[in-house]
């Protein structure tokens, strides 16, 4: 049913324009004209000016006349570096780039399946309920396009995020929520080879405390890390300023608020033992994914799935999307996986026949929403 040429070359002009993170101004006046040419009500909120971006989310509305619910299909405008001046290459079913920069299907695949998937709605007129098209900014490194997007704009309570790995069919219905740690720890300067008692090591501080950390796999729901550590200027100079930045994940909240009060309290311990001033910051990034089988949303995608022939798998994953953050305020959202492989790497590829699987899929659970 689905135009899949048509998909595939709209995929292929998605990916050369340009959209690193917090630059997706071209690309979003781009898709604009698409939305609009498709008759979508098109607006752009003001995220990029809250988060330093050149363009801010989209958010498109189509009417529809079906009895089915008012749907909301998202997927995000930006790609990580290196992003710029992509050259795809189609071998043996296969899509690269050029291997000098990202391919960009990290999250284009996305954006390309779901407007194929609307223009044979259109085309084939298969009732809705409504449709409405997110297409997000800034979602690599911190999801600031959706924490910031106009959520008084959206009148759908149920929708679906194409950004995860897997095979068309994966249906993300549980991801944790995370916490960021961030700590400066202040001691005192002093000559490391004259009177290194006359100083306070704010490194040394910092070591005996992540030594005391639990770390890593916590449990089955939780897991904790410190991934940056700056401080110092020279190795004669004891070292009086150290910066740090961590995280905590569950999918437990409790478990969650458990994990960072004890990476807290060991720094702030650490801290006064050695008479040193730390400043601590934690900063909620993003809510949880509950998702379950008996959820509307995980339903009409497993229904989709089985009537495509595609072998519908309910799974978990450690990281963030989009998708956490509209579960957050409460909408019920589940990631779909769009087979997109080697991501964040100039390795990166998609298989054509999986792009056009993933315009079938989402076509499919547009029919489903209606029956």
């Amino acid at each position: 049913m689905i135009n899949r040429e048509r998909v595939v070359e709209e995929f292929l002009e998605l990916v050369k324009i340009d959209s690193p993170s917090g630059h997706e101004r071209e690309i979003a006046r781009v898709l604009k004209r698409k939305l609009t040419d498709l008759g979508f009500e098109v607006y752009e909120d003001n995220a990029g000016g809250q988060v330093g971006a050149s363009a801010g989310n989209l958010i498109a509305a189509l009417p529809g006349s079906g009895k089915g619910p008012v749907l909301f299909l998202c997927a995000h405008m930006d790609t990580v570096e290196p992003g710029r001046n992509i050259n795809p290459v189609i071998k043996d079913g296969v899509i690269t780039s050029q291997g000098e920069t990202v391919l960009g299907a990290d999250d284009k695949a996305g954006i390309a399946a779901i407007l194929e998937a609307v223009r044979t709605i259109k085309e084939n007129n298969i009732e809705h309920g409504g449709l409405e098209v997110i297409f997000t900014i800034w979602e690599e490194g911190g999801l600031k396009g959706s924490k910031a997007l106009d959520y008084s704009k959206i009148k759908a309570k149920m929708g679906y995020v194409l950004d995860s790995d897997g095979e068309p069919g994966t249906i993300i219905i549980t991801a944790p929520a995370q916490n960021s740690i961030v700590a400066t720890i202040k001691g005192k300067a002093a000559h490391a080879g004259q009177c290194p008692e006359d100083g306070i090591n704010a490194i040394q501080v910092a070591s005996r405390a992540i030594a005391k950390m639990k770390l890593g796999r916590i449990d089955e729901e939780t897991t904790a890390n410190i991934g940056i550590i700056r401080g110092g200027k020279a190795t004669n100079i004891v070292p009086d300023n150290i910066y740090l930045e961590g995280e905590a994940r569950s999918l437990s909240l409790e478990k969650l608020e458990a994990q960072t009060k004890h990476m807290c309290q060991v720094l702030q311990q650490e801290a006064e033992a050695a008479g040193a001033e730390i400043k601590i910051d934690v900063e909620k990034q993003y809510h949880t994914i509950n998702l379950s089988a008996d959820d509307r949303v995980v339903q009409l995608a497993v229904e989709a799935a089985e009537t495509l022939g595609l072998k519908p798998v309910l799974t978990g994953t450690g990281g963030g999307s989009d998708a956490n953050i509209f579960n957050g305020k409460g909408f019920a959202c589940a990631n779909l996986g769009i087979a997109m492989n080697k991501v964040h790497t100039t390795e990166e590829s998609i298989k054509v026949e999986d792009l056009c699987k993933m315009a079938e899929y989402v076509t499919e659970i547009v029919k489903a929403a209606n029956k």
